[in-house]
């Protein structure tokens, strides 16, 4: 039997790559022929990890015949998340940062070879936008089925709490294996994966049920950082997968000031090694400390304590630092590779 070419994919808003990487780790044939973004750093990251520049310029100035010389069978988009946050205006489709997505959609329906499978992914809140209206109306004028998320890392055991909005699409023609899910919004991630083994209630709980099953944040740290002898198996095989070496990383470089600690350490989200959950991590880590990740407890004379039982005068004591860049990569890098992308 001759095997089918692998699938054509365009990646839009391709930032570093995460969405690729995650396709290459799936296992499903495919092959990324182009990928778009408009930001020079991102694509200088892209290119350093795939070999390939993504398109660069704005999505906004496509066509439709642009899109169909690819002869993509599936786009995988991100597309901002600012009009759609908590802290933000939420001004959904109204703000000029959703216009490029919007223009995506109306360019579909004058494909000649619009694509047959999408996947997109936002933030919380994009489920009740203007936006998403309108992701489902085209989609549904162009006869595609929906299965819509709503998940969290925390459900595949990766101690990091940020749920995510998923939108997975196919044509009519085209089957999921679970059809009986089709055009609902889901809060479990049963009918995505293989693994048997976990029960609908193991996945269906709340954040503090959710973080007994979760690995512990030290299976994610870098060795050198936490006086460990030997790397988790979760970093060898990450280091392993995707070709790097170890590094030297020195705790005291990422050591958070005790300036900070003396103004801000009443909004600081402090874990353990222990700890099975963390908050997201956002751009301005490492220059704010409020709403911007955890920190870590390097400290080993110290016990767990709750924060609310922490003194402030005892904060100084528990050898606070940042996670590591290459810490934080490996948290993150672990939900995108959840086998979304297995779903035939």
């Amino acid at each position: 039997m001759e095997t089918p070419p692998p699938w054509r994919v365009l990646e839009f808003y391709s930032g570093i790559g995460g969405m690729r990487y995650s396709l290459a780790s799936s296992g499903v044939r495919a092959e990324v022929v182009e990928a778009f973004d408009i930001n020079d750093v991102a694509n200088d990251v892209y290119e350093h990890n795939f070999g390939h520049r993504p398109c660069q310029g704005n999505i906004q100035t496509l066509t439709a015949g642009d899109l169909d010389k690819y002869k993509a069978h599936a786009w995988l988009l991100s597309p901002p998340c600012q009009p759609y946050t908590r802290q933000g205006l939420q001004k959904h489709s109204a703000d000029a940062r959703a216009f490029s997505f919007i223009k995506i959609l109306n360019l579909m329906q004058n494909m000649s070879f619009p694509p047959q499978m999408l996947f997109v992914e936002n933030v919380v809140g994009f489920e009740v936008s203007d936006t998403h209206d309108q992701l489902l109306a085209v989609l549904s004028t162009l006869s595609f089925n929906t299965q819509e998320f709503i998940l969290s890392p925390l459900q595949f055991g990766v101690p990091y709490s940020r749920p995510r909005y998923f939108c997975l699409a196919k044509q009519e023609s085209m089957c999921f294996p679970n059809p009986s899910v089709n055009d609902k919004l889901l809060r479990t991630p049963t009918c995505l994966t293989l693994n048997t083994t976990r029960t609908q209630n193991s996945y269906d709980q709340n954040e503090d049920d959710l973080e007994v099953v979760c690995n512990p944040i030290r299976n994610f740290l870098e060795a050198q950082s936490i006086g460990d002898k030997e790397s988790s198996a979760i970093i060898s095989d990450f280091k392993e997968a995707d070709g790097c070496t170890p590094i030297e990383t020195a705790s005291h470089d990422y050591t958070v000031p005790l300036s900070l600690i003396e103004r801000w350490g009443n909004a600081m989200d402090i874990v353990y090694p222990e700890s099975k959950r963390c908050c997201c991590f956002t751009k301005s880590y490492y220059r704010y400390v409020k709403g911007t990740g955890s920190v870590l407890v390097t400290s080993k004379s110290l016990k767990p304590v709750p924060k609310e039982n922490l003194e402030m005068s005892s904060l100084s004591e528990l050898g606070l630092r940042f996670f590591t860049p290459r810490e934080v990569s490996l948290i993150c890098i672990h939900f995108p590779r959840v086998s979304v992308f297995r779903i035939r």
